[in-house]
């Protein structure tokens, strides 16, 4: 056994004094990520949301009907919502008043079992407190009882501040002040603050868009809440919206279902009951077990449509959870008990054919499902995951009861319906079981394994997945160059003919039929679709190289369609990228015997900046300047210099965000819906810059 040397000095030095006790909301500012994800524009936004969800819970329990959030010239964020206001009397223990507890104190609020709340968002009483902690300055305002009363904050610290905005002089000082009267039928509260740039990333900003998705989402699911968005951070760009909407989850998933509707809504509400065992403070102000008895409402929208792609959208008190939970759980297992039920008891499905899956059930479906209870269990601060196991149980059962009755006894006028979203998921079992075949022959072999590969199909040596490449190359002309150019140890080639298939609105057979599209499947090596099985790709890298013009990306556009439909890991396990090809090859003149300089430019603004900067230094620029119209153009050397020798080249990761936008952008453009995309040329046209016209 090998012992580690410790120095008797060294181990008397380690004392009591070195152990850091972070008071208060020291830790908060420490450690900002474990309150809101990160320091970035992720974490920012968090803040903005851990705020209105404070009025949305008022909402909630019946005490506000109207949120106004607005983003500021100065960099600042104000929320004003009409509930109850916070608090402004003295809190017993702390003997503080009611607001500052709430923004200065860990875990402090009035959801912990208090009564205030029978459902809310913000559960473990960090909210306030972590965007006060991480603010430079935090003004907050409460109208209560004809009285509006004021306090200021400096990084979570009660004082004054002697000017507006974070950056004039600042004394402390606790408590309230009284600052103005107001009529004693209003009330609520108004926050304003400004992100502490100590602690957030310079680039960090709030998204307007996903401020506007969030306060879309909340209209839907608090039915008549009014929510209104003003953006005046920019006097060129100035931007308010209103969302109000009293349809509620019908609504939404309406809302959010895109493609032909098999019929209208189904509607899924019920409730249930749970004991927990909860920590609760005593008079003493000290932490005892009790048994509490919980109720969990339950409400689902679901419908099916003609097409492939499911969406679901999950909340827990209108807070979303888009990583799903114990209700996620709850209503999969029950929709495919269900299913399966039915289809065998109504002998659409044969006693000799396999059950449905999941998977079957969603696909083609828009569900949303909502619970509201108290105090439920989250996964961390942020909210992604539901924990509370007891919701599992309570919307099986909800779903169970409700889907079944649907199905069997359907509602006057949607007995068609009821059948024809049965035969869907019969059918789509069916194309799952009859691909299996074609998705068992696409496992991860060698080239000498296999002689099934395409003949186009010009493989690297190495079998060391981490090192090898595919290069999606298009055209023929482009592969010949990139066979010399590439090296064969490693980097493996494979032709495509112009543009594939457009799959988002193709069928799962149609894609297989599709040479290109199933050449790239089976290259890859790992399947397809649900099947899919990152860990027997063959490559580590999937480069998808095009031409450096519309049609260039046009293709790449098409591919990322075929990968994120049918190959979704790769794009969130980051091995996609798009090859970045130069546009230009600039000749710079050197004076006498020494060699001429070779510049590549990406952009027609990187070769104007190239040859100004060129005449400044009394160089000339060899005409013609050579423009590459396509990978072809280039000679193997170039095209190893600047696109495939991993020391010089630039690559482009495709993320899944860029994949969504890019088949949002692709839907919208190349899709058969007409009126929108005549709406957008119309509405871009005077924004179109001629000069960039590929002709």
């Amino acid at each position: 056994m090998v012992k580690a040397k410790v120095s008797t000095d060294s181990a008397q030095d380690y004392t009591a004094k070195n152990i850091a006790v972070l008071e208060g909301l020291e830790a908060v500012r420490k450690r900002p990520g474990m309150y809101i994800g990160s320091n970035d524009s992720r974490g920012l936004m968090h803040c903005l949301w851990e705020i209105v969800d404070n009025g949305v819970d008022e909402a909630l329990a019946g005490f506000c009907t109207e949120i106004t959030v607005t983003l500021l010239p100065d960099g600042s964020a104000e929320v004003h919502d009409n509930g109850r206001g916070i608090p402004v009397d003295i809190e017993k223990r702390t003997k503080l008043t009611g607001v500052e507890v709430v923004m200065t104190k860990l875990h402090a609020g009035g959801k912990f079992g208090g009564g205030s709340y029978s459902a809310s968002g913000g559960l473990h009483g960090v909210g306030a407190s972590v965007v006060n902690a991480l603010s430079s300055r935090l003004d907050v305002s409460v109208i209560r009882s004809g009285k509006i009363h004021s306090m200021s904050f400096r990084r979570g610290v009660p004082g004054n501040f002697d000017e507006p905005g974070p950056l004039g002089a600042f004394s402390k000082k606790s408590g309230l002040n009284i600052t103005g009267k107001a009529p004693r039928t209003q009330s609520g509260t108004t926050v304003r603050w400004w992100s502490d740039h100590e602690v957030f990333t310079k680039d960090a900003q709030y998204d307007r868009a996903a401020l506007r998705d969030r306060a879309l989402q909340s209209s839907f699911l608090v039915p008549g809440l009014t929510l209104r968005l003003s953006d005046q951070r920019d006097a060129s760009d100035l931007w308010q919206e209103t969302f109000q909407h009293k349809g509620g989850i019908s609504e939404y998933t309406n809302y959010l279902s895109t493609g032909d509707e098999i019929g209208a809504v189904i509607r899924l509400t019920g409730t249930g009951h749970f004991a927990e065992t909860i920590p609760v403070l005593d008079d003493q102000g000290h932490m005892t077990s009790q048994e509490v008895q919980r109720d969990l409402a339950v409400d689902i929208g679901l419908i099916w449509n003609t097409g492939y792609e499911s969406i679901l959208r999950s909340f827990v008190n209108v807070i979303a959870t888009p990583k799903g939970g114990t209700h996620v759980i709850g209503l999969e297992r029950s929709l495919t008990k269900v299913f399966n039920e039915y289809l065998k008891d109504s002998k659409i499905l044969k006693v000799s054919e396999d059950a449905v899956s999941k998977e079957d059930v969603s696909e083609g479906l828009t569900a949303v499902v909502a619970v509201r209870l108290a105090e439920p269990q989250f996964e961390g601060q942020t909210k992604e995951v539901l924990g509370t196991p007891a919701a599992t149980r309570i919307v099986s059962a909800v779903v169970a009861k409700e889907m079944a009755k649907w199905l069997k006894t359907p509602p006057r006028g949607d007995k068609a319906t009821a059948r024809s979203v049965a035969e869907k998921v019969a059918n789509a079992m069916r194309a799952r079981v009859s691909a299996r075949s074609h998705r068992d022959t696409q496992r991860r072999k060698t080239a000498l394994e296999s002689s099934s590969m395409p003949a186009k199909l010009v493989d690297c040596r190495s079998t060391d997945v981490a090192e090898s490449e595919l290069f999606i190359v298009e055209g023929d002309s482009a592969l010949g160059t990139a066979k010399s150019a590439r090296n064969s140890k490693y980097q493996a080639l494979l032709p495509i003919r112009g543009k594939i298939l457009n799959v988002q609105k193709s069928s799962l057979s149609d894609m297989l039929k599709n040479a290109e599209c199933a050449s790239i499947i089976q290259v890859i090596g790992a399947g397809s679709g649900r099947s899919f099985d990152l860990g027997q790709a063959r490559y580590g890298k999937i480069i998808l190289m095009s031409d450096a013009d519309v049609d260039g990306a046009h293709i790449r556009c098409l591919l990322l369609t075929l990968i994120n439909r049918y190959m979704r890991p790769l794009l969130e396990d980051g091995r996609v990228f798009a090859a970045v090809p130069p546009l230009h090859r600039i000749e710079v003149i050197n004076a006498g015997s020494k060699a001429n300089e070779v510049v590549y430019t990406y952009s027609d603004q990187e070769m104007k900046t190239v040859i100004a900067e060129a005449n400044k230094k009394g160089k000339r620029v060899k005409d013609p300047i050579q423009r590459y119209k396509g990978l072809g153009e280039m000679d193997s050397h170039q095209l190893r210099e600047t696109t495939m020798d991993p020391s010089h080249r630039t690559l482009r990761r495709m993320t899944l965000s860029e994949a969504e936008s890019a088949l949002d952008v692709f839907d919208l453009l190349m899709g058969t819906d007409v009126a929108p995309r005549k709406e957008f040329i119309v509405s871009g046209a005077r924004h179109l810059d001629r000069d960039r016209i590929d002709a």
